[in-house]
């Protein structure tokens, strides 16, 4: 099946590394240009390089919890490309922690990234995307079903999805769609590290591949081609939708 995605253009941010550089590499692949952020500066040279070089990617360091990233974002897509299709806003996972655990200056934090640098670029695009236009968020298994351990991204994700729920019944009329994604045990280096904090990562992944359906951890890729479909005009009839990518392992209808 063709997606429709050949030279339509993508912000991704969070994209240098881990689920969002999945994302980007499924786009390319299927003839998308992108921009991926992040805030290593050679993490983000050596994934624009491996996303096909300055033809079909364009890396920009920034922080999604810097208010200028947003704009900045945008308006390099337009300027190398000349287009603007649909962003996917993805940020990396805020600091493991109980909830009697986590400090203020930590929920701050975490806020200010996982939570507001993801409204304002959803804003910005929503104010730039026309008919056809996409926003998608990268969010988590945690949105349905809390995460031991996990306090900071249990509070804030289910927030940044109902926001999500909103935007889309919004922009609907204006023909722009709204979609989020929710991986849970994706093989990526974050998941890696948290299996690492119980104190025996193979131990930990076993316990939970054997608590998913089809008994193993997804790759970035399984999780890229997913993205890469609802971000596509494939899936233009999908809007507020908020899509597991976790082998069955949410049990809730």
């Amino acid at each position: 099946m063709d997606l429709g995605l050949r030279d339509r253009v993508y912000v991704l941010t969070g994209a240098s590394r881990g689920l969002g550089f999945a994302a980007a590499r499924e786009l390319v692949a299927d003839g998308a240009k992108v921009v991926v952020s992040g805030r290593t500066p050679d993490n983000v040279a050596v994934a624009a390089a491996e996303l096909g070089g300055i033809e079909q990617a364009l890396g920009v360091v920034a922080d999604n919890g810097d208010p200028e990233s947003a704009h900045r974002l945008l308006t390099t897509a337009r300027e190398r490309f000349g287009r603007l299709d649909g962003v996917l806003i993805s940020v990396g996972g805020p600091p493991a922690g109980n909830a009697t655990e986590i400090t203020d200056a930590q929920w701050q934090s975490g806020f200010e990234t996982v939570f507001l640098g993801a409204v304002r670029l959803a804003r910005a695009a929503a104010a730039e995307l026309g008919e056809g236009g996409v926003i998608g968020f990268v969010l988590s298994g945690s949105v349905r079903e809390p995460i031991p351990g996990l306090a900071v991204s249990n509070g804030l994700r289910p927030g940044l999805a109902g926001y999500a729920k909103a935007l889309a019944a919004e922009l609907g009329p204006r023909g722009i769609r709204v979609v989020g994604l929710l991986p849970s045990r994706v093989d990526t280096d974050r998941v890696r590290e948290l299996d690492a904090l119980s104190g025996d990562p193979d131990a930990a992944r076993a316990r939970h591949s054997a608590a998913i359906p089809l008994r193993r951890y997804g790759t970035p890729e399984e999780f890229g081609r997913a993205a890469a479909f609802l971000l596509s005009p494939a899936a233009s009839y999908l809007t507020g939708v908020l899509l597991p990518v976790d082998g069955g392992a949410q049990h809730g209808i």
